[in-house]
């Protein structure tokens, strides 16, 4: 897979930013995705040596509509560590 494709976009929230300091960033990735996918996707598109890459499958909330309950989508979340003294700079 191509790097921009396995990378779908930084989650940015409080959390995730949180993890920032101790060089933990958490992306939104492809479903088909492995943890090697990423860790190469990563070092790519950031110019960052991967330490470490843990991912999640993830499920939305269940929606309520007027004509009943729809299950949430699922999606994949990697959470990434890098090298010591390096940094990602998404903004």
């Amino acid at each position: 897979m191509e790097p921009t494709h396995v990378i779908k976009m930084p989650i940015v929230t409080e959390k995730a930013t949180a993890a920032g300091e101790h060089n933990q960033y958490a992306f939104k990735v492809d479903q088909r995705a492995t943890k090697t996918d990423v860790k190469k996707a990563i070092e790519a598109i950031y110019g960052v040596k991967v330490v470490d890459v843990r991912t999640q499958v993830r499920q939305e909330r269940d929606r309520t509509y007027k004509y009943g309950k729809t299950p949430g989508k699922t999606w994949k979340r990697a959470m990434v560590r890098v090298a010591e003294g390096q940094k990602i700079e998404l903004f």
